[in-house]
């Protein structure tokens, strides 16, 4: 109200002025010799048009001006009037107001922006974006440190890490539908748990992906379901087999007094007898060394020098039984590496896988040879490798060989992959089976 009364007052002293020059300057041309008057006057009336219409367009000057800065992002603009009058101060004050709150919610926008950057750049969930034109960027730290080996940003550049990958990535029926997707990182196969949804980005729209790699929670639960089972199986045959095998031993005892050696089918008897205490004691023995698989191990990490250990395992190895009249290979980084892991639960993983890899090698062939050999990944792991000349693992068997119980032995027992697939997956790291340049079986272990 006191800019509008300023205002009106100053726009009225203005008009009167006007009129009152004008009407000066027609009253000096009806008389004459008043020539210097008549100027006088014109030159005041003109003056008082130009106060007029520059106090009329100020405002309008001012409004344009501000509406400019907000169009064109110019927040550096100053309004204040002081020194002006005629309510113009409060004109100024009220712009300057308006650029203030503008310059705040830039500044509070800004730092929003900022703190949503920073959460998805730490996101720990892996993000993808994928726009209309199948661009797929990276979204945060996570993805970056998960998908690290491909170069480009196409979806073709993606199968490097799986064709099933690399599908989801532009299958835009995934959207709101999560699904498991296998995934080769590190080049170890793996389940992830791929899920999309569609954003709006300036004016567009991109499907953002979110990767999330379940293989350890996978086998940690089939780990879990395995222990169980096994410990219920040995825990019902055991209570079953211990008064029979009490009971065999009773009988064999009582039949080897029994049998003077003048009657044979006291003999057979006997025989029939101590064959089942035999047998009955084999399967207890059996089923006490399943036992330890339902027994999830204690891994005690820590940082040491893998070098060291590594020859250690081939001093081991080599002054075996299984070494003899075989071709070892040990290949270590020129530049050394460290291990984090439980060096005692590895060196028994690695030296049974050793000892296995022997076995097959020379019932194969006349030229047995096993190598291992240690790496690291592209993303900072640690890679163990066991390879031999044998025969190998057909494709259908190469999964079933970590079950308890299964085995391609004839004297076998089916626990020593098993508890080596446990200790690895305590480590929160990953083996599989492959197959060698030689044709033979490769144990792959990254942790």
């Amino acid at each position: 109200m006191g800019f509008k009364r300023r205002f009106v007052l100053g726009l009225l002293w203005r008009v009167a002025l006007l009129l009152l020059t004008a009407f000066g300057f027609v009253y000096s041309l009806s008389i004459e010799g008043l020539g210097a008057a008549r100027l006088l006057a014109a030159i005041i009336c003109v003056g008082a048009v130009a106060g007029l219409w520059r106090y009329i367009q100020r405002t309008n000057v001012e409004l344009a001006r501000f509406v400019d800065a907000v169009r064109f992002g110019d927040l550096s603009q100053n309004f204040t009037h002081r020194h002006e009058g005629s309510g113009f101060g409060e004109f100024g004050e009220a712009l300057e107001q308006g650029m203030r709150r503008l310059r705040e919610e830039r500044h509070r926008l800004s730092d929003d922006n900022r703190f949503f950057e920073a959460v998805l750049d730490d996101a720990p969930t892996p993000l993808l974006t994928v726009d209309r034109e199948g661009r797929i960027e990276l979204a945060n730290k996570a993805a970056r440190r998960l998908l690290s080996r491909h170069q480009g940003v196409r979806v073709e550049d993606f199968r490097i890490y799986g064709d099933a990958f690399a599908n989801s990535l532009a299958d835009e029926s995934a959207v709101g539908r999560p699904r498991l997707v296998p995934i080769t990182l590190d080049s170890v196969p793996q389940t992830a748990m791929v899920s999309a949804a569609i954003v709006h980005r300036l004016g567009s729209t991109v499907k953002a992906v979110a990767v999330q790699p379940i293989q350890g929670e996978l086998n940690a639960v089939e780990i879990a379901a395995q222990s169980d089972l096994v410990r219920v199986l040995t825990h019902e045959i055991m209570n079953s087999m211990t008064p029979v095998t009490s009971l065999a031993h009773t009988a064999a005892a009582l039949m080897g007094q029994a049998d003077k050696g003048g009657d044979r089918d006291v003999a057979d008897a006997r025989a029939a007898v101590e064959t089942l205490a035999r047998r009955a004691d084999g399967v207890m023995h059996f089923v006490e060394s399943y036992r330890q698989i339902s027994r999830t191990p204690e891994v005690r990490r820590r940082l040491f020098d893998g070098d060291n250990w590594a020859l250690e395992i081939e001093a081991l190895f080599r002054a075996s039984a299984a070494a003899e009249n075989l071709d070892f290979t040990l290949k270590i980084p020129r530049d050394g590496f460290t291990l984090d892991a439980d060096p005692d639960l590895m060196f028994q993983v690695i030296i049974n896988l050793l000892k296995n890899a022997a076995e097959a090698a020379k019932a194969h062939t006349e030229q047995p040879a096993v190598c291992l050999s240690f790496s690291t990944t592209r993303a900072g792991r640690t890679q163990i490798e066991v390879s031999d000349n044998g025969p190998g693992v057909p494709q259908n068997l190469r999964q079933d060989v970590f079950l308890p119980f299964f085995t391609t032995k004839a004297k076998g027992t089916g626990v020593g992959l098993s508890l080596a697939r446990q200790v690895v997956l305590a480590h929160r790291g990953s083996i599989n089976l492959l197959e060698s340049k030689s044709g033979g079986a490769l144990f792959r272990i990254v942790i």
